[in-house]
């Protein structure tokens, strides 16, 4: 093992070379995350809008923890992109009023990279780890006495001469952040007391985030315009007060800066976000799919060529969400529109289009 597991503190060339940054930044109370986003993150769980089972099991694990002084049990949250894992975290940190500490899974390339940052930690602080799935699987070997009896195992020397030493380690809260729950192994996710799965938003939580962050920024927008953009934020905070920002923009350059209903929709128009929230490449598949494949059904390479992107992207950023629409269906022999996509672009289905007529009686209906 490295002589830096015993030398936790970082060394001229990891500063040289950026290193320090990469493996995790430490923030007070919560962790006043850099930028304006983080600006926007809600500092205590009675700010946080949404998700209110986990609210509600979240509460009483922090309440619990307070009262026996102690620090709370590792915590998992899964879920898409943007619905606010690494607030919780932050959450978790500045309800306790103990020290955050960020990385991600890919930061952490070495065995060494993580004991670095154990070592760092003080009692009860949380070490957050974004993209938890994406750790190397040695480094998982470290994890796992680290989160259990919070001691690190250490390897000095090779070969004959090899031996290990054990590192007592302050009570810390693990919080992992992941978009991929079953890339995760079996005993790394057995080890988490709480596993939570965050649920996209509903449009009038989401229309209380917009009013939320209108106010911090200092926009003027009244309940028809937060209601417009929270329609099209596809249930997720992230992209609300992205496209908040954007019909802030719009609102100052072409009208008089505040945000009603009319300014948010020319705004969202002019930026190329929809009515059901689509946006430019949305529309590239729906449309291909429907005029240049008749509907389907189509492979993913195929589809993916057409509109410029790599299969992955369209697998994992834009079919979700059109499926979740129901504008198209994932089946054996392809991708195909269904009625609604049709009816969304404007056309007419043709007749031979798949799910476009009704097929009639099956033979086992009575």
């Amino acid at each position: 093992m490295r002589d830096e597991l015993l030398s936790p503190e970082p060394t001229p060339d990891d500063i040289a070379s950026g290193l320090e940054p990469a493996l995790g930044q430490r923030a007070t109370g919560g962790g006043d995350l850099i930028g304006e986003e983080g600006g926007l993150r809600p500092r205590h769980l009675e700010e946080f809008v949404g998700q209110r089972e986990l609210k509600e099991h979240l509460g009483i694990i922090l309440e619990a923890a307070r009262r026996r002084e102690q620090a709370v049990d590792h915590l998992l949250f899964a879920g898409p992109p943007g619905l606010g894992k690494t607030t919780l975290a932050g959450i978790v940190a500045a309800e306790l009023d103990v020290a955050l500490h960020v990385t991600s899974g890919p930061a952490l390339e070495r065995a060494g990279d993580l004991a670095a940052l154990l070592t760092r930690l003080g009692e009860g602080d949380v070490l957050f780890i974004d993209e938890i799935h994406r750790l190397n699987r040695n480094i998982e070997e470290v994890l796992y006495p680290a989160m259990e009896d919070f001691q690190l195992d250490i390897v000095l020397g090779k070969g004959p001469a090899a031996r290990s030493i054990r590192l007592d380690l302050p009570r810390f809260t693990l919080v992992g952040a992941t978009t991929r729950t079953g890339l995760i192994t079996g005993p790394l996710r057995d080890r988490f007391g709480l596993v939570a799965r965050l649920d996209y938003y509903q449009p009038d939580e989401l229309e209380a985030i917009v009013s939320r962050a209108a106010g911090i920024l200092g926009i003027a927008v009244d309940q028809q315009g937060a209601a417009e953009i929270a329609r099209r934020a596809r249930g997720t905070p992230r992209i609300a007060n992205r496209l908040l920002r954007r019909v802030r923009d719009y609102a100052e350059v072409r009208s008089d800066g505040a945000i009603d209903a009319a300014t948010a929709n020319d705004g969202l128009a002019l930026f190329g976000v929809d009515a059901l929230g689509l946006d430019k490449v949305d529309r590239a598949v729906l449309g291909n799919l429907c005029q240049k494949f008749g509907g389907g059904p189509v492979g993913l390479g195929t589809l993916a060529i057409s509109v410029g992107e790599a299969e992955e992207t369209v697998e994992d950023v834009y079919e979700p969400f059109l499926i979740q629409l129901g504008l198209i269906m994932r089946t054996p022999r392809g991708r195909v529109a269904t009625p609604a996509a049709w009816a969304h672009l404007g056309l007419l289905a043709p007749a031979g289009a798949p799910l476009a007529a009704d097929p009639g009686p099956s033979l086992f209906d009575r």
